[in-house]
């Protein structure tokens, strides 16, 4: 058994531990509020984009644009899909960093050739150890961030690369919190688009609001041209804040399991800690009445 000098030191470092997961549980806490409340300010703005969509194909219902092309006419195994695969820049997150990983890895053994582009330190360094898998460079962003101008230079690029045939299929991997107990990672499409995702028994915030005629100007294609490009910025920026508030609630989890470990971890070292103690002073009064009785039979 370590002595109680050992076991004194051993409970100032558990305490100062604890300090610091209970500080950065704070701190993620306080950083997933002010996320949430930038993506609850932004939403609506989005919402509208998504709604106008909608309407859009609602009133013109055989326009062709290029930004629903599926492009059946290539093969599986030919098309190009790009992968927006959004991590974290650092780890302490449970298995936050783990789960988009690990649907990144199904999301390659399907057929078709595949580019990476990955958001975040973790999964940079982690695909980048990849041999025969092509990996993009461009967004070196931090995702501690989020914000209107990274989606948005993200969203022109893929949009931009969609329209050119450098990509036929662009997915995002990215993870939705639930609830503050629950975060589970998503796959979203983000281009080409689906007229089926539009349909008005498919979005729920358009249940019950009555759809006025609309007026096009200068033709539904210009305005549909206008308008994707701007609703993939909002699924983008939505993604990202997601993750960032998903990435705190794990971390959040995590440094509140390592401060009542060590919490836990204190209390049994300070039983242990009180029974040296009382076997030391009972020692030392043993040493000290034998002592005194030897000094009586002289």
């Amino acid at each position: 058994m370590a002595n109680a000098r050992e076991l004194k030191e051993r409970m100032a470092s558990i305490q100062e531990t604890r300090k610091i997961t209970n500080a950065m549980y704070l701190i993620s806490s306080s950083k997933m509020k002010q996320a949430r409340k930038k993506l609850a300010d932004t939403e609506p703005f989005f919402f509208a984009m998504q709604a106008e969509i909608s309407r859009i194909l609602r009133h013109v219902p055989d326009m062709h644009s290029h930004f629903f092309d599926i492009r059946e006419k290539i093969p599986a195994e030919e098309r190009k899909i790009g992968y927006i695969v959004i991590t974290a820049d650092k780890g302490l997150a449970g298995a936050y960093n783990h789960n988009v990983i690990k649907k990144a890895e199904e999301m390659l053994k399907e057929p078709g050739r595949h580019k990476m582009y990955v958001l975040g330190e973790l999964g940079r360094q982690y695909f980048s150890k990849k041999k025969d898998l092509e990996l993009d460079t461009s967004f070196r962003y931090t995702v501690q961030n989020p914000t209107l101008y990274r989606a948005r230079v993200i969203a022109e690029e893929m949009v931009s690369l969609f329209e050119e045939g450098e990509l036929d299929d662009v997915y995002i991997i990215y993870t939705k919190m639930e609830n503050a107990m629950q975060a589970n990672t998503e796959v979203i499409k983000l281009l080409p688009l689906h007229r089926v995702s539009f349909a008005p028994k498919n979005m729920p915030s358009l249940a019950g609001v009555y759809q006025e005629g609309m007026t096009l100007y200068p033709s539904a294609h210009s305005v549909m041209d206008n308008i994707v490009p701007n609703y993939a910025v909002g699924i983008i920026y939505g993604c990202l804040v997601e993750s960032y508030c998903s990435e705190h609630n794990a971390r959040m989890q995590a440094m509140q399991n390592a401060t009542d470990s060590a919490s836990d971890m204190l209390d049994e070292l300070t039983i242990t800690y009180n029974r040296v103690r009382q076997a030391d002073i009972t020692q030392e009064l043993t040493e000290v009445i034998g002592g005194a009785n030897a000094q009586k039979r002289k």
